[in-house]
């Protein structure tokens, strides 16, 4: 069901405290997550598939909200895959870790209604392991894991909204939404999911002989 995964929601502004969201293709995401969900990164950028899609609620119709995501690393470990077991194993310590970057979703800012009228699809994200990339991208290591997080942020009118700021948002974070960066597909289950269940991989069925 619905997600409310900010901490300390008590002292939080009234007109995000209430702030709910759903992750859209749940049953998908849970589906990659339970085969371990690799996500390819390239120089130029790569899209996300899946999508990260939420349903919002309970935010006021009338306010103003910028919506944004960031990627945390979920530990401090390098990994490699060994095919001979199909499993990641730790290969170290993490790289340093890449600039960190926040992607506003581009319809920002906008009215509660507008938000919640419909789905809201972070589609023109995108992922890159360019260390100097200036395209505003997602940058992020390869063989590391993330996990991306969702922030709804009201746009305070007061003249001093800054001194407000650490009341004025609501994160949220879906277990299911965690993957490996990868520059290359690593587990084949991997890749024949994203064909199967991704419509723009059209191109690698066609002549499929796989049911």
């Amino acid at each position: 069901g619905w997600a409310s995964e900010g901490l300390g929601s008590s002292s939080k502004n009234r007109r995000v405290c209430h702030a709910t969201a759903r992750l859209e293709m749940g049953n998908l995401w849970e589906e990659f997550n339970r085969l371990g969900t690799e996500m390819i990164v390239t120089k130029a950028g790569r899209r996300m598939f899946p999508t990260f899609q939420v349903k919002l609620s309970g935010l006021d119709p009338l306010a103003d909200y910028v919506l944004l995501m960031d990627f945390i690393p979920l530990d401090d470990k390098r990994y490699r895959y060994a095919f001979h077991s199909s499993s990641w194993l730790a290969a170290g310590r993490a790289d340093p870790a890449a600039p960190g970057r926040v992607h506003f979703h581009p319809d920002s800012p906008a009215k509660g209604a507008q938000w919640m009228r419909q789905i809201v699809s972070f589609d023109k994200l995108k992922l890159t392991n360019n260390l100097l990339d200036d395209n505003g991208h997602i940058i992020l290591n390869s063989m590391h894991r993330y996990q991306p997080r969702f922030h709804v942020v009201f746009v305070d009118p007061r003249r001093d909204s800054e001194r407000f700021a650490h009341q004025n948002f609501k994160s949220f974070s879906f277990p299911e939404t965690q993957f490996m960066a990868v520059t290359a597909y690593q587990n084949h289950r991997i890749t024949q999911l994203k064909i199967a269940s991704n419509p723009f991989a059209k191109g690698f069925r066609d002549g499929d002989p796989e049911p």
